[in-house]
C-alpha cells in the first residue's frame, strides 16, 4: 500500500512539473530531444530518491540541480565535441522551439554564450531563480553567479548591440 501511495505521489508530481522541467532542460541544452533525455534521466534519479526527499517544497530545486548536472555531463562527453559538417543546414520547425514570446534573436544570442554563463542566464532570466537558488542548482557560489551573469550580459551587449536595450541587470 505504501508503494502505491509513493508511486501515486511521484506520478502526480511528474505530471504537474514535467512541462516546466522540460522547458528548463530545453533552455539549458538548446535541443528538444536532448532536453527530453535529460528530463527523463532526472526524473528517474528523482524516483530513486523520492523517499529521501523530506521537504516536498524543495523537490523542484533538487530536480533542477539534477538537470543542470546532467546537462553539464553532456557537455563534457567527447562525442558532443564532434563537429558535423553539412552543405545545407536543416530547417528548424517551429515545434522545436518553446516560444514564450521572446524574440529568436535574443535566444540565438543566449545560445552563443559559454556554457556556465548560458546556464546562469537561463536560470536567472528564463526560470527567474534568485542568485542563491542558482548557486545551489549549479553548485557554485553566489559570487560566481553574479560574475557569470555580469560577464554574460556584457558579452551580449558587446556582441549584440541591437538587443542591448532589453538586457538590464536585475
Amino acid at each position: 500500500m505504501a508503494d502505491r501511495t509513493r508511486d501515486a505521489d511521484f506520478a502526480a508530481y511528474m505530471q504537474a512539473r514535467q512541462p516546466a522541467l522540460l522547458r528548463t532542460a530545453f533552455l539549458l541544452t538548446g535541443d528538444r530531444h536532448i532536453a527530453e533525455d535529460v528530463v527523463a534521466t532526472a526524473l528517474a534519479k528523482l524516483y530513486l530518491s523520492w523517499d529521501k526527499v523530506r521537504e516536498r517544497d524543495s523537490v523542484d530545486g533538487y530536480v533542477r540541480r539534477i538537470i543542470a548536472n546532467e546537462t553539464t555531463s553532456l557537455w563534457r562527453r567527447p562525442w558532443r565535441r564532434r563537429e558535423v559538417v553539412a552543405d545545407v543546414l536543416p530547417e528548424r520547425s517551429r515545434e522545436e522551439t518553446y516560444d514564450d514570446g521572446r524574440a529568436d534573436a535574443v535566444w540565438r544570442a543566449v545560445t552563443s554564450l559559454p556554457t556556465r554563463q548560458r546556464a546562469v542566464v537561463v536560470l536567472r532570466y528564463y526560470e527567474e531563480l534568485s542568485e542563491a537558488e542558482i548557486a545551489d542548482v549549479l553548485g557554485i557560489s553566489t559570487g560566481t553567479v553574479k560574475s557569470q551573469a555580469s560577464r554574460a550580459l556584457a558579452t551580449l551587449r558587446a556582441t549584440h548591440p541591437d538587443l542591448a536595450s532589453g538586457l538590464e541587470e536585475r
